[in-house]
């Protein structure tokens, strides 16, 4: 396929994924609404383009990494959207903004000759930098075999069929596991440090044991002990990616007990943590609560 892609969205996961296909060999030309975020690129021998729209006048495929799904639709379909570009053919979207919206810009391109890609990819900041992501793909099979080299690049690919909104889908369950884990790992956490055990070697036994999780193994033992709540994800795409299920799940009718309750606890998160805050600060909430804190002795 052509070694020129587009790339819309170069924030905290576009940018390393940017990066990396630029080291593969692909050249780019990319957009973003703050000129910081370009200044990188352009340095590296990105093309900068005024407009989504002017940027799909330049490629065939465009890769975008946005926040919300109301952005990724405005990108997409708007009036200097890259519907409205007169070159691209595929539009390759990273973002997470569930099966609904993905079908809703899948018919609204289709109608413009652009085929959408659904490709939500989860690893973090960390897995976008070093090309360890899991990229989720629904698209026609014929295209993903055309595009599979393209997303390589990113991390480890899972085709998921046909239908948009296959990989969203995808996503928003492993994003609630994700979600899930960590709300439940920060009330053992700080009931086992009320109690008087020592978080590190809590941690030890539970990564030694059936309780292990991605909140256990990472997120404790990197942002939380140390209290530095950096993991590099934000508390407003946790808690925006939890109501995206819960809303799926309820249109499908069906029931989400557990879900609803960590749905509760990220939306205190992200309402007394703040928004912008990194989502590790999640444990705080239950910290107030019990007048403790979960860290290592040696951290401020």
């Amino acid at each position: 396929m052509n070694k020129h892609l587009g790339f819309v969205g170069l924030g905290k996961m576009g940018a390393p994924m940017a990066g990396r296909l630029l080291d593969a060999g692909y050249a780019l030309t990319v957009f973003d609404t703050r000129e910081a975020a370009l200044a990188p690129f352009v340095a590296r021998g990105a093309k900068a383009a005024g407009s989504p729209a002017v940027l799909a006048s330049e490629v065939e495929t465009v890769l975008v990494s946005l926040p919300t799904p109301g952005v990724v639709k405005e990108v997409a379909l708007g009036r200097e959207g890259i519907g409205a570009g007169s070159k691209v053919k595929a539009f390759i979207d990273l973002s997470t903004t569930g099966p609904r919206a993905a079908q809703e810009i899948a018919k609204g391109l289709a109608d413009k000759g652009i085929t959408a890609v659904d490709a939500p990819v989860s690893g973090g900041v960390a897995g976008a930098q070093k090309g360890t992501l899991a990229v989720m793909v629904s698209c026609p099979a014929a295209l993903f075999q055309t595009l599979e080299p393209v997303l390589e690049v990113l991390g480890k690919v899972f085709y998921l069929g046909e239908k948009p909104g296959l990989g969203q889908t995808m996503k928003l369950c492993n994003n609630l596991l994700s979600a899930t884990a960590l709300a439940i790992t920060s009330e053992a956490m700080v009931m086992g440090v009320k109690a008087g055990l020592d978080p590190r070697v809590m941690l030890d036994v539970i990564n030694a044991g059936s309780g292990r999780n991605s909140a256990s193994q990472d997120k404790f033992p990197k942002a939380i002990l140390p209290r530095t709540f950096d993991f590099g994800f934000t508390n407003e795409l946790m808690y925006k990616d939890v109501k995206l299920f819960l809303q799926e799940a309820e249109a499908m009718g069906i029931p989400m007990w557990v879900a609803s309750a960590v749905g509760q606890l990220w939306f205190l998160a992200y309402s007394q943590m703040g928004p912008e805050k990194d989502f590790t600060t999640i444990v705080q909430c239950v910290e107030k609560w019990a007048g403790v804190e979960v860290k290592a002795p040696d951290a401020t």
